[in-house]
C-alpha cells in the first residue's frame, strides 16, 4: 500500500518531464523570465530591428568580400554588380527611419490598447510546426495578392511600391527598403495572421523570426548551397533566385516564398 503512491508519483513525474520536453516548456519558461521587458512598448520594435539586422549581417560581410574573394563572388546571383557602402547606408537609414517613425508608435498604441498576456504553458512541437506552416502559407498568399496588385495597377506601383524596386540587384539590406505604406501593410499581415489563427505567443515569435529570415534570404543576392530553396524539393520554394529575377524582370515571380501561386496565375519565371 506504500509502494503504489510512490509508483504513481514516479509515473506522474516521468509524464511531466516528457511533457515539458515535448512542449518546449523549458525554453518558454526561460522566455517568460523576461516577461516584464517583453510586455513593454519598446519590445516589438527593438525585437524586429535586432532580428532583422542580425540576419542581414552575414550577408553584409559577404557583400564586402565579394569583390575581393572569388569563392564568395561565385555564389553571387548577379556577379557583375557591386554593393557599395553608400547603398548599404541608404537602405539601413530608411529601415531605421521606418522603425522610429512608424513601427514604434504603433507598438506603443498596441501596448496601450491590447496588453500582452503570456500563458504559463508552452505549446507542443506539432502545434508550433502547424502554426508556423499556416502563418507562412497565409502570409505568402496575402503578399502575392498585394504584390500583384501593386504591379498591375500603375498608380499603386508609382505611389507605393516603386521605392522597393530602386535596386534591380538585391542585397540583404534592400529587404526593408520600402516606404511607409509597404512597411505597414506587409507588417500588418505578419502581425495579424498569428492572432487570426489562434497561435500561441511562442509560435508567434518563431513565425516573426522565420518570416524575417526568409525575407532577408530572398533579398540576399546569393544562391548558396544551403539556401532554403535547395532544401525544399520539387521546386515548391523559390528563394533568392526567384525573387532576384522579380527585381530584374518586374512582371514575374510575385509570391515571396513559394511558387504555387505564380504557377497557377502563369507569372512564374525561371532562368
Amino acid at each position: 500500500s506504500v509502494s503504489v503512491p510512490q509508483e504513481n508519483s514516479n509515473t506522474a513525474s516521468l509524464k511531466h518531464t516528457t511533457k515539458k520536453m515535448f512542449q518546449l516548456q523549458n525554453i518558454w519558461d526561460y522566455v517568460r523570465q523576461h516577461e516584464t521587458w517583453m510586455k513593454s512598448p519598446f519590445f516589438p520594435a527593438l525585437f524586429s530591428l535586432t532580428v532583422y539586422l542580425s540576419f542581414c549581417l552575414p550577408f553584409v560581410v559577404l557583400d564586402l568580400l565579394s569583390s575581393r574573394v572569388a569563392l564568395v563572388r561565385r555564389y553571387k546571383i548577379q556577379q557583375k554588380t557591386k554593393v557599395s557602402l553608400r547603398m548599404m547606408w541608404n537602405c539601413l537609414a530608411l529601415s531605421l527611419y521606418n522603425h522610429a517613425v512608424y513601427i514604434f508608435p504603433l507598438s506603443v498604441l498596441h501596448w496601450y490598447c491590447r496588453p500582452v498576456v503570456y500563458p504559463v504553458e508552452a505549446p507542443g512541437i506539432l502545434e508550433v510546426i502547424w502554426g508556423l506552416a499556416s502563418c507562412l502559407l497565409l502570409f505568402d498568399f496575402q503578399y502575392f495578392v498585394w504584390h500583384l496588385l501593386h504591379h498591375k495597377v500603375p498608380w499603386l506601383y508609382r505611389t507605393f511600391h516603386k521605392v522597393h524596386h530602386k535596386h534591380t540587384s538585391t542585397f540583404a539590406l534592400t529587404t526593408e527598403y520600402s516606404g511607409a505604406w509597404e512597411t505597414l501593410s506587409l507588417g500588418l499581415f505578419a502581425a495579424v495572421n498569428p492572432m487570426l489563427l489562434g497561435c500561441h505567443p511562442m509560435t508567434e515569435m518563431f513565425f516573426h523570426i522565420l518570416n524575417m529570415w526568409l525575407s532577408v534570404e530572398d533579398h540576399c543576392g546569393y544562391d548558396l548551397p544551403w539556401a532554403t530553396h535547395r532544401l525544399v524539393p520539387f521546386g515548391l520554394y523559390g528563394g533568392a533566385p526567384h525573387h532576384d529575377l522579380h527585381h530584374q524582370k518586374f512582371k514575374a515571380n510575385y509570391a515571396p516564398y513559394f511558387t504555387h501561386w505564380d504557377k497557377l496565375f502563369g507569372t512564374l519565371h525561371a532562368e
